[in-house]
């Protein structure tokens, strides 16, 4: 169950907090193949089951960038903002992809707020650190 925060004070005094981790999410090869539609990625390592499987890990794998974005879901079972006008994503200051995720697995994500501070016009900016886990 997410924990709930209301507006910037309480906001403020996530700074440090470790917020655990989400659901598991399971690479399916739709999933896959949807992603590098909308992505324009067709890479045969991620697209072409056939010749993945003679590939290096011995079936397709998703694309980073496919995990990447399910940050933001993953992280909203975690955590819920209320009393703010708006959140944006500023960006990403570090992203590594260090192991591949083949199709079959399930992964989770495990977040924590690295970092809370003010920024101008009454807002705040919020750094966490993400890590995508691999079941096994």
């Amino acid at each position: 169950m997410a924990l709930t925060v209301h507006g910037i004070p309480e906001i403020m005094r996530l700074a440090g907090r470790d917020l655990g981790h989400s659901t598991w999410k399971e690479i399916t090869q739709e999933l896959i193949d949807t992603f590098a539609a909308v992505s324009g990625d067709h890479q045969w390592i991620h697209t072409d089951t056939e010749r993945a499987s003679q590939g290096p890990y011995g079936r397709t794998i998703a694309h980073g960038y496919m995990v990447l974005s399910w940050g933001i879901p993953m992280f909203a079972e975690l955590l819920q903002v209320t009393g703010v006008g708006m959140a944006l994503n500023y960006g990403v200051n570090k992203v590594r992809f260090p192991a591949p995720v083949p199709v079959g697995s399930r992964i989770r994500l495990h977040a924590s707020i690295t970092d809370v501070r003010q920024v101008s016009r009454g807002g705040v900016q919020m750094q966490r650190a993400f890590t995508f886990e691999l079941e096994g």
